[in-house]
């Protein structure tokens, strides 16, 4: 099948190779619904082993204290959906470090999952959770090659994480542009692409 859209707008720019750590940031012509105008956070990644990642900009309706109990903070904490897969499971990425007993570090200053009860108790102490800690439901996963196979076909632009902050701050639409204007020049015309060229 011809992708008209891709041939159109001739979208076909050299991208890095995914590694843990890095992002993945959607093309413009990208249709599924949990990955249309995405940014994805690998947080796992191996030879053979495949890859995980999360949907980093997409919010679901659920608060954070809908779906788990002990929380005792009134102002609703956002969940966002990390992909299709596991929907039922909670994860979470943080930049809290040594402060979350058990975590996982995913890149520099960036870490997944540890001690649940340590989460807990720094929500209910008010500490701050925009630009520190965003919870998932579910993550996205590629069995091994697959990711590999879609970036050479320019599904997804590859991005090193600058800023691990960052990362943890805004969603949906305006999260993708900010990461789409930080792959520089060469991807500038990905800002520009209507999102349902058939439209116009």
């Amino acid at each position: 099948m011809i992708d008209f859209d891709r041939r159109l707008f001739n979208i076909d720019i050299p991208s890095d190779t995914p590694t843990k750590g890095s992002l993945l940031v959607a093309e413009p012509f990208l249709r599924e619904d949990y990955f249309r105008h995405s940014v994805i956070s690998i947080i796992d990644h191996g030879d053979g082993a495949g890859t995980m990642g999360v949907v980093m900009n997409r919010q679901t309706a659920y608060p954070l204290q809908s779906l788990i109990q002990g929380i005792n903070r009134k102002k609703p904490i956002e969940v966002f959906c990390g992909g299709p897969m596991s929907g039922n499971r909670l994860y979470f990425l943080h930049t809290l470090g040594e402060i979350i007993p058990a975590s996982t570090p995913v890149a520099s200053g960036l870490f997944v999952g540890g001690d649940f009860h340590s989460i807990i108790e720094y929500i209910n102490q008010g500490y701050p959770i925009e630009g520190f800690l965003r919870f998932f439901l579910g993550y996205s996963g590629w069995s091994p090659g697959q990711l590999e196979e879609e970036v050479a076909n320019n599904v997804w632009a590859v991005a090193p994480l600058s800023e691990p902050s960052s990362l943890l701050t805004g969603s949906e639409d305006a999260y993708w542009h900010r990461y789409v204007r930080q792959l520089g020049e060469s991807h500038k015309g990905w800002l520009y692409h209507p999102q349902n060229p058939h439209a116009n």
